[in-house]
This record gives structure tokens, C-alpha cells and sequence, in this order.
């Protein structure tokens, strides 16, 4: 029996851009070149998003919103930067208010080159932002199979298990070596105390 896959939502935040970027988005929504084909789905719920299309240079007005907007998606997710000032701030990257690309606040794994991005490039980086979203799905859904419940990625949980793992070892490293010191030292103040009793006798 064949498995339904779901349509990637997307979602589109405009940064500090000069909107050439969000009009070739916008233009790739509609019929002319009709990006959904592809099976993805606009939205402006972050929450039900699972792949963030960002354009514009980050600042330090829209910086703390990127990064609520990207902690409010569920996992997995795929960021993809659309536009020359998305990847590492474009021409406005020396402005005294730019901190620099999306990737200067969260992380980002696509990256469309373009002052402004051609609707055929931006088609590009959601194709492989969909398949890359399938990919980090099926992961997901292992995660969810094996531990039965819902969590963080799995490629970040396990990163987290192996560190939880290292430190339980060095605790439990920890504990049997005062144990054993400890067994050592009670081992030590009873034969002392036996040679004191044997020579009182004596």
C-alpha cells in the first residue's frame, strides 16, 4: 500500500529587502510559473510552516522576528535564503544597521544567489528545499517510530544523547573511583586499627 505524502507549507518573510526578491516570489506563485506544481503550499502561519522562504538583509530590528518566526515551526523544517541580501547582506551588508545574511541569526540551508532572484533560481531552491524537507521528514518520522513520542530533530537529539551519554559516563567514572577510594580508605582505617589493637596486646 502507497504512503500519502503531505504538501510542504511554506512560508515567505521579507527582511530589509527592496522588495525585487518578494515580487519574483510572489510572481512564482502565480500561474505563470506556478510553483505549487511542486507541492508546496503558501501560508503566513509560522506554525504550520515547514519551510521558511526569507529575503532582505537581517537588522537589528528584524532579527529577534526572524528568530521568532523560525522557533515557532515545527521540526523538521528547511530555511532557504532567496536573494543576494538574504545569503550575506547584498549591497546594504556595510550599512551601520545590517548585521548580514539570514545565516547570521538562524541557520540556513539553501541559498539562491540573485539581485533580484530569477523566478527559474528561486523555482530551483524550493525544489531542493522540498526534497531536502522529504528527507529530514523520513528521519523524523524514525525518531517518532523508535522513541514513540515527538521531539527535537533527530540529528540534534542524537547530538544531545551522545553529550548526555559522555557526561552520565564521567558521572558514573566519577562515582565508582570515589567508591573505590572510599572502599580503600574504610580497607585502610581497619587494618589500622587492628595493628593498634595487636600492639596493645602485645
Amino acid at each position: 500500500m502507497f504512503e500519502i505524502k503531505r504538501s510542504p507549507w511554506v512560508l515567505h518573510y521579507d527582511g530589509s529587502s527592496c522588495n525585487g526578491c518578494d515580487i519574483e516570489v510572489l510572481a512564482c506563485l502565480t500561474p505563470v510559473y506556478d510553483a505549487e506544481r511542486f507541492g508546496i503550499i503558501n501560508t503566513g502561519d509560522p506554525m504550520q510552516a515547514d519551510i521558511l522562504l526569507i529575503t532582505g538583509g537581517i537588522n537589528s530590528q528584524n532579527a529577534p522576528v526572524v528568530k521568532q518566526l523560525y522557533d515557532q515551526m515545527p521540526r523538521p523544517k528547511v530555511v532557504c535564503a532567496i536573494g543576494v541580501c538574504a545569503c550575506t547582506g547584498g549591497i546594504f551588508k556595510d550599512c551601520y544597521n545590517i548585521l548580514g545574511g539570514a545565516d547570521t541569526v538562524i541557520p540556513v540551508d539553501i541559498y539562491v544567489p540573485g539581485c533580484a532572484a530569477r523566478p527559474q533560481a528561486i523555482i530551483d531552491g524550493i525544489v531542493k528545499a522540498v526534497d531536502l524537507f522529504e528527507k529530514r521528514l523520513e528521519k523524523h518520522k524514525e525518531w517518532v517510530r523508535i522513541h514513540g513520542e515527538v521531539h527535537d530533530d533527530p540529528v540534534d537529539e542524537n547530538e544531545t544523547r551522545e553529550v548526555k551519554t559522555e557526561e552520565t559516563k564521567t558521572e558514573t567514572t566519577t562515582k565508582s573511583e570515589t567508591a573505590a577510594k572510599t572502599a580503600n580508605s574504610a580497607a585502610m582505617s581497619k587494618s589500622n586499627k587492628k595493628g593498634k589493637k595487636s600492639r596493645r596486646k602485645k
